[in-house]
């Protein structure tokens, strides 16, 4: 019998014990220039050259935890037929697609689930169908290797995303499912939709923006993804915990795209270090941060300088090292473009980024850490055992193009607290 896995993260940089993933496959294809912007991106991928980078990230992170797959567990859930038919419902209710109820229940557990991720084809059985010139019914899941996003971990609960962006909801019905559902996991879900405080219609709030700094202070990035609203769902959910906890929150620029989460301009590569994009977390700007002290069910607001000087008067002092270098504004630019500030911790100064980014691969070196390629990990040329400090460079050159960094691709579940000595997970 498999252990039951309770969710517990306390911090961005403790040993990392539990994360879930998804390996980018069809979905991804399935998108042309056309309907890319549509889809949220840009520019499209090349899968096979996208597929290598993907495949060292995973088998690193496969090396230093126990990993899971997204669809796999959503494969586990979907044998449960009341989940199934529960899940089915939600989401045809949700796209307004009420007529493909019947033949996705009628699919196999692993056919419903490689559906709900890579899109359910149109069929062409009818004049308006066959007119229409769209493909699916229901459209691929583009976007959902950047597990992030659609459900965050703080402590042992799990926050549900409300997404920005309706093409991207079906990932936040999923990852609720799965937390609620499956039987590897011990949580608690709260999600934005079942707010009584808030006006849910103006609710959005995403994993990008989530940080969590310690187990009573989280950071929250406010934008193009997450807005005020959703930063007042959370201070009414801690107000009615009855935990005393701490809310910075750091306005971001609404452009460009590059800017749309929190962690693409800042995050923690150990409990006393940070990576950051400087013009928008140290310079002065008109980019306001703010601070919301919860307090026996009390809340007090207030400006503070930056986000960290207000972490510092909480206790935790961090020292900045800067995406791109600290000589170019330029090679900042650009760098941060292409993830360079989304870090990834498997533990204190441990961490993944993207090797594209020399300017700030050199940043790291300067402050000690070992920068490692990950092919070398993979194919068992360097122990990372032998190390106490580390930067794993994953080839991003295909991986970056689609919006997001190492930290966008993960979705932690357990995490050891600081300094403590971890659990061992059954791998899976």
């Amino acid at each position: 019998m498999k252990p039951v896995i309770p969710v517990e993260v306390t911090s961005e940089v403790g040993k990392l014990e539990g994360v879930i993933l998804h390996r980018p496959g069809r979905e991804v294809e399935n998108m042309t220039p056309g309907n890319a912007e549509k889809a949220l991106y840009s520019d499209i991928l090349n899968l096979n050259v996208a597929d290598k980078e993907y495949s060292d990230f995973y088998n690193v992170l496969s090396k230093i935890t126990t990993t899971y797959e997204v669809k796999d567990l959503l494969t586990e859930v979907l044998v449960n037929e009341k989940v199934k038919h529960n899940l089915i419902h939600k989401i045809c209710q949700n796209e307004n697609e009420p007529r493909i109820f019947n033949s996705l229940m009628a699919l196999t557990p692993k056919e419903t689930s490689r559906q709900l991720f890579e899109g359910v084809i149109l069929k062409k059985n009818n004049l308006t169908n066959f007119l229409s010139q769209e493909k699916y019914i229901l459209r691929p899941l583009h976007n959902f290797f950047f597990m992030r996003d659609a459900s965050i971990s703080i402590g042992n609960e799990v926050l549900i995303g409300k997404m920005a962006n309706q093409v991207r909801e079906r990932e936040s019905i999923i990852m609720e499912t799965i937390f609620d559902y499956h039987p590897d996991f011990k949580t608690r879900t709260y999600n934005p939709l079942n707010s009584r405080k808030v006006p849910a219609n103006k609710i959005t709030i995403e994993g990008g923006d989530v940080l969590v700094a310690n187990e009573n202070t989280i950071l929250i990035g406010m934008g193009g993804r997450t807005t005020s609203e959703g930063i007042d769902y959370l201070i009414e959910h801690y107000k009615n915990s009855g935990k005393d906890f701490n809310i910075i929150v750091q306005e971001l620029p609404l452009a460009p795209e590059s800017f749309i989460h929190l962690d693409m301009v800042f995050t923690f590569l150990d409990n006393n270090q940070c990576m950051v994009y400087e013009p928008v977390i140290i310079k002065n700007n008109r980019l306001e941060t703010v601070s919301i002290a919860i307090r026996n069910g009390q809340v007090k607001i207030s400006y503070e300088d930056n986000l960290l000087s207000a972490l510092k008067k909480l206790g935790q002092d961090l020292e900045p090292l800067y995406c791109g270098g600290r000589t170019d504004v330029w090679t900042q630019e650009r760098e941060q473009w292409h993830s360079g500030a989304n870090f990834f911790a498997v533990g204190q100064g441990k961490v993944l980024g993207y090797g594209r980014n020399t300017h700030t691969m050199d940043e790291l070196a300067k402050h000690g850490y070992a920068i490692i390629p990950a092919r070398d990990i993979v194919s068992q040329k360097v122990n990372i055992n032998d190390y106490n400090k580390y930067c794993i460079a994953i080839e991003g050159s295909e991986l970056a193009r689609g919006g997001g960094g190492c930290r966008c691709m993960t979705m932690p579940f357990k995490r050891a607290p600081i300094n403590a000595q971890p659990a061992t997970l059954e791998a899976k």
